[in-house]
Parts: structure tokens; sequence; C-alpha cells
């Protein structure tokens, strides 16, 4: 490991060298590249130096113990220090081997969140708009930016299915867990004899891909133009503005309304297009890979039950990692860290088993 990060180390003096050459600059697109790699070798570079520096810490340490001629304080006091050193320098230790992990190639991309209403009907999809918000005051916390693509309402204000994008550093790395079966119990506001039920919602978080990463022939796709409905207005309702383009190979379908502008709405139902089919081929080569699959923590079935939102108990389950909290409406708030981290921590964990 520690050849690793010294090649590691000479490769990030090599690209400190190269991004301030004004031959690089020049060319903005190389330079952009250089900067990406340099910026996400820090944090292992300035790891491997507090590795470092400690071990020197202990070295040094240990030579004034052997030279001897220290009163019985003094030789306590650098006792104390190379036993904390010591401890300190495992804890870093297990800490590079975290940041050595392969990293997931998608993890710096935008998302693209879809919610369906599952099992519930109107419950379900009054569900799915809780979902919806708890998703975006989430990316307000992290000053992510949001978009709505594409949305089909109920009448009485929820999501039988709403597709909305995240556009933000780390968005996916965050975000990539969630994908699964979200479940609520709860009294619905329809329930006059206070029963609770219980509904579904399917969440899928996607990687949002450019036209470069997935290669989509245009004879491949079958468009169709129709007449918007739902609410709008009369100017959305009386041309042909919605869109659906579906992908002959791949059998997916997407529909967008939304906009006034067809071309507005081509442009969002491609951006999901080629989101869900680079999820088909990331699903095959998982399914392909059965130690990869493995050591997810649940990124790749989309019909497993993730989650249960408990709203009389005012609880939170995530069930994958086995683990409950007592603060449900802050976690419906946005407050989603605590559930995110250790689901990053058990699969860090998983994979440094597999490793």
């Amino acid at each position: 490991m520690l050849d690793k990060l010294s090649g590691i180390e000479e490769r990030f003096k090599e690209l400190e060298v190269k991004i301030a050459d004004p031959e690089v600059i020049a060319d903005q697109e190389q330079w952009r590249v250089m900067c990406k790699e340099h910026s996400d070798l820090a944090p292992i570079v300035a790891k491997y130096k507090e590795y470092k520096d400690l071990s020197d810490n202990i070295d040094e340490a240990k030579e004034m113990l052997e030279a001897g001629g220290l009163d019985k304080e003094e030789k306590e006091m650098i006792e104390e220090e190379i036993s904390s050193s010591k401890k300190r320098i495992e804890e870093v230790n297990d800490e590079l081997k975290i940041l050595l992990l392969p990293k997931d190639p998608n993890d710096d991309k935008n998302v693209i969140v879809e919610i369906r209403g599952g099992a519930g009907g109107d419950e379900a999809a009054l569900f799915a708009a809780d979902l919806m918000r708890m998703y975006t005051m989430y990316a307000e916390t992290k000053r992510w930016k949001c978009e709505i693509l594409s949305t089909s309402e109920t009448d009485i204000g929820g999501y039988k299915e709403v597709s909305f994008a995240i556009n933000g550093d780390g968005a996916y790395s965050r975000l990539k867990f969630e994908s699964g079966v979200h479940r609520v119990q709860r009294i619905p506001s329809t329930e006059s004899g206070g029963r609770i039920h219980t509904s579904t919602v399917t969440v899928a978080v996607l990687p949002e891909v450019e036209e470069v990463e997935v290669e989509i022939n245009p004879n491949d796709l079958r468009i169709d133009v129709f007449r918007a409905g739902g609410p709008g207005g009369q100017c959305v309702n009386t041309t042909d503005s919605a869109v659906r383009i579906t992908h002959i190979p791949t059998g997916v379908v997407v529909s967008c309304q939304d906009e006034k502008s067809q071309h507005k709405n081509k442009d969002k139902a491609m951006k999901i297009l080629r989101s869900r089919v680079y999820d088909i081929f990331l699903q095959e080569q998982n399914d392909a890979i059965s130690a990869e699959r493995k050591s997810q923590v649940g990124t790749g079935d989309r019909s497993e039950r993730i989650r249960t939102y408990n709203y009389p108990q005012g609880r939170v389950t995530d069930h994958r990692i086995g683990l409950t909290l007592h603060r449900l409406e802050a976690v419906l708030n946005g407050d989603l860290d605590e559930i995110i981290d250790a689901l990053i921590t058990t699969d860090q964990s998983e994979k440094l088993k597999q490793g």
C-alpha cells in the first residue's frame, strides 16, 4: 500500500506542475481533466502526509527514549506521545484503505430521480410527493439545484410519477443508495376510521449521462407528439407540445408534457431516456459480476424494500443496515445525512472485506 501511495504522491506533484504550465492551460479540455485528477488525488495525498508525519514522530520519540538522560516525567510524556501517535496511525491507515477503494465513476455526476406511486393508490401518490419534497429539501442543504423534468399528478395533489434532476458536486455519490421501495405506514387523510394503511413508493436514482457516454442510434427511436393534458391552461392543451420517445431495443418509454414548447419537452425526455438506457447497461454489468453485487448496499435491485417510514411512532428504519431513527419529521424535512453516511460506511466496509 505504501508503494502505491508513494506513486500517487509523485503523480500529484507532477500534476501540480502541469496544471500551472501555460501550454496545458491553453488546451482547456486537457487542463480540466488534469485539474479533476489533481483534485481527486488531493485528499489521498493529504492523508498520506499525515501518515508519514505520525511515523516520523514515533521514530523521533523512540530515538529520544533510547538516547536516555530523561527524567521520569519527560519519559512518561514521550511514551504517551508514542502511544497516541500509534493509535492515530492505525486510524489513518484504515482511512487510507477507504480512500484507495476503486471509485464509482458515476459518483461525481448529477442525478435524475424518478419517484412512482406503488401499492396504495392515492395515498401512495401523496407519499411520492412527500419523498420528492424530502429530496429537494436535502438538495437545498447541499446547495444543489433541482429541475422538474416530468410529472403525472393526481387530482388530490400527489404524484403518480415525477422525474427531476438534481445538479451538484457528488450528488450521485450521496443519493445512489436511495433506489428501491420506500414503505409508509400512516393513517391517510381520507381514512375516517383511523386505521393505519401501508403504501409503497418506488425510487430510482440514475446518474445523468451525456450523449457521448451512451450511444443511442436515432434510428432506434420512435418519437410521437400529442396534445398535452392536465394542468397548464389552454395554451398547453391546444397544441401538440407533448412528446413521447420510445427506445425500441430496450423498450424504454419516456413522456414529457410539462413545457409549452415541444422542443423543450423533447430535450427533457431525451435526458431521462439517456439515463434510463445507461442504467439498464449498468444493471447488466452488476448482475454479471456477483462479487460486486455482494458489495453493494442496495443500488441495484429496484424491487428491494429498503426503508419504512412509520408515522404513528415517528420512526424511520433502513432495512439494509438495520438502522432505526426516531425522528421521522426531521428526515422528511431533508435531514438525511445520518442515514446516507451509515449506508456509505457499510458499503465501504463490505468492499474492504471483498478486497
